[in-house]
């Protein structure tokens, strides 16, 4: 009796295909459970460094008509969580809060134009914000990273979120806090 047939069977019984199929099988059975991978991630973060950093945040057209209650959430708290593209991206701390104030430009009769604050008695429910948030971030060749994968540039949008407020603003600043 021949080991391998003419139509490639092991004893006539057995195709090596099958054979090195069932072996291939065996093969990634065992790699899944006795050498799972292991995460790259958490080596990677563990040697970066965070360092503090300043970021400034305009926020306008915000719609408030107790602006002293949100004055003093900002004082009081000092905590806020942000979101980075709709992604929790950690916890920050309320340095300062500066009221922005909305004017309007008027042509004067000389034909030069002033900045005056604008009348409109809707516009006392609509202000501008710069908050100044303190965080740590990791310093990258690209910019600074926070919660580990969020980029934080100039421009970008954020969300910070309190227990009785819940805002968008834009980043106009970011600056390494001096240690």
């Amino acid at each position: 009796m021949k080991i391998i047939d003419s139509k490639g069977r092991l004893f006539g019984k057995l195709s090596i295909l099958d054979l090195a199929a069932a072996c291939v099988i065996l093969l990634v059975v065992v790699g899944v459970f006795f050498f799972p991978g292991t995460p790259l991630t958490k080596s990677i973060i563990a040697q970066t460094k965070l360092k503090p950093i300043e970021v400034k945040v305009l926020v306008r057209g915000l719609g408030v008509t107790n602006l002293d209650g949100l004055v003093q959430e900002f004082t009081g708290d000092k905590q806020a969580d942000i979101v980075i593209r709709n992604q929790p991206a950690g916890k920050v701390k309320i340095v300062d809060s500066e009221l922005l104030p909305r004017t309007t430009p008027v042509p004067q009769p000389d034909g030069t134009v002033k900045a005056l604050p604008d009348p409109r008695p809707e516009i006392n429910m609509i202000r501008d914000i710069l908050l100044t948030l303190d965080t740590k971030a990791e310093v990258t060749n690209n910019g600074y990273v926070l919660g580990g994968s969020k980029k934080v540039k100039i421009g970008s949008s954020i969300q910070l979120q309190g227990n009785v407020y819940d805002f968008n603003g834009t980043i106009v600043a970011i600056e390494p806090e001096d240690v």
